[in-house]
């Protein structure tokens, strides 16, 4: 039992407090099969500790630490079974589903957002709604999460036949291993705290952090397990500041009549007049398609350095760089800026399969997605 949980008892077909008044014989008094836990408020704490922030966040601390240890041991096994679980519901194409009621509810939306964030799609299912008709949001195959400190929520108690019916699997996230929530899961996680860094301990504070810490915890270690990459983040996060330092080379990439394509026999005026009028400083060789070389505005200038008005007499096979540096449009655009400047170069072309191109990347286009 958590030292900072009281067992409730039944007198007479109601719920009351074990240390309550009692009424007639003590031998009426009977445990209630079914443990609710309730937290002893803790004596009123010094003037000069309460207001202490740095100490809040050190009991919230220890409970993290707690929590690691926990899951560095007899947690072990247990956790592990739930990313187990997790796994074997996307393979169905099932979707985890997290519940909770007040602060765990919070906790538990959040929990549901890392997930669908990190590759694993989740929803977040209101246990008071749920029993009005939210409920049929659960499939076949789904797996629950459900949250409740005392494990004794009674809206999440009158869910747990209907969870265990529909979903594939319940895991529980709770303070007290011998709650009814964590009897009725397939795994029970221990989030229990020595202490809420509320003064009073009475306000959930260091157990949701715990809970938050945990549902991280669980969320990435499936991502891991998944092979969950930074270009798959990318594809979940096009907007903000985090979706365009992930942005990939083919949502910025000119495609089309804007990419300058000369034939390897174009005379260098004409090659000239393409590169002049794309503006993006260089001109693609190509053939069929393919690349077979670029010619920079900086190869132009070499050339007429060291052949003088004879350069303008070559063609753009004979002028261009058959062994330019390229990149693929699914790679990030954050790679094609490190190539930019490690080559001191300002244009990249983007090849497929069998050298076909696909597009040109400059160094402008990378200005607006704030990688430079």
């Amino acid at each position: 039992m958590h030292p900072f949980y009281e067992p409730r008892v039944r007198h007479q077909g109601s719920v009351r407090s074990g240390n309550a008044e009692r009424r007639g014989n003590d031998a009426s008094l009977k445990p209630d099969p079914c443990f609710c836990y309730h937290q002893k408020p803790m004596s009123s704490p010094r003037q000069d500790d309460a207001f202490q922030p740095a100490s809040l966040v050190r009991t919230e601390a220890a409970a993290l630490e707690a929590l690691a240890t926990r899951l560095e041991g007899a947690m072990a096994a247990p956790f592990a079974r739930a990313v187990e679980m997790i796994l074997r519901c996307a393979e169905a194409n099932g979707r985890v589903v997290v519940t909770g009621m007040g602060k765990s509810g919070i906790i538990a939306q959040k929990i549901a957002a890392t997930l669908s964030s990190t590759g694993s799609p989740a929803l977040f299912l209101h246990p008071a709604e749920a029993v009005h008709g939210d409920l049929g949001m659960l499939m076949a195959g789904d797996v629950v999460i459900a949250l409740s400190a005392s494990g004794e929520t009674e809206e999440i108690l009158r869910l747990l036949a209907t969870l265990k019916r529909k979903g594939d699997a319940l895991i529980g996230f709770t303070c007290n291993l011998q709650s009814t929530l964590a009897q009725a899961s397939d795994v029970a996680l221990d989030c229990s705290v020595e202490r809420e860094a509320c003064g009073l301990n009475l306000a959930p504070t260091a157990s949701t952090t715990a809970m938050l810490a945990l549902g991280d915890a669980l969320a990435i270690a499936v991502s891991l397990q998944k092979g969950f990459r930074a270009e798959d983040f990318a594809e979940l996060h096009p907007g903000g500041k985090l979706g365009k330092r992930l942005a990939k080379v083919r949502d910025l990439m000119h495609t089309g009549d804007e990419i300058p394509t000369v034939a390897p026999s174009t005379c260098m005026a004409d090659v000239i007049f393409e590169m002049s009028s794309k503006k993006l400083g260089i001109a693609t060789v190509q053939e069929d398609g393919r690349l077979r070389g670029v010619i920079s505005d900086g190869d132009l200038r070499r050339l007429l350095e060291h052949e003088g008005g004879a350069a303008l007499g070559k063609t753009a096979g004979e002028a261009m760089n058959p062994h330019p540096r390229t990149i693929a449009a699914n790679e990030l655009a954050a790679k094609a800026l490190a190539i930019l400047e490690e080559r001191k170069i300002t244009s990249l072309v983007v090849v497929g399969a069998n050298e076909k191109v696909e597009g040109v990347v400059h160094l402008h286009d990378l200005w607006g997605v704030e990688l430079i």
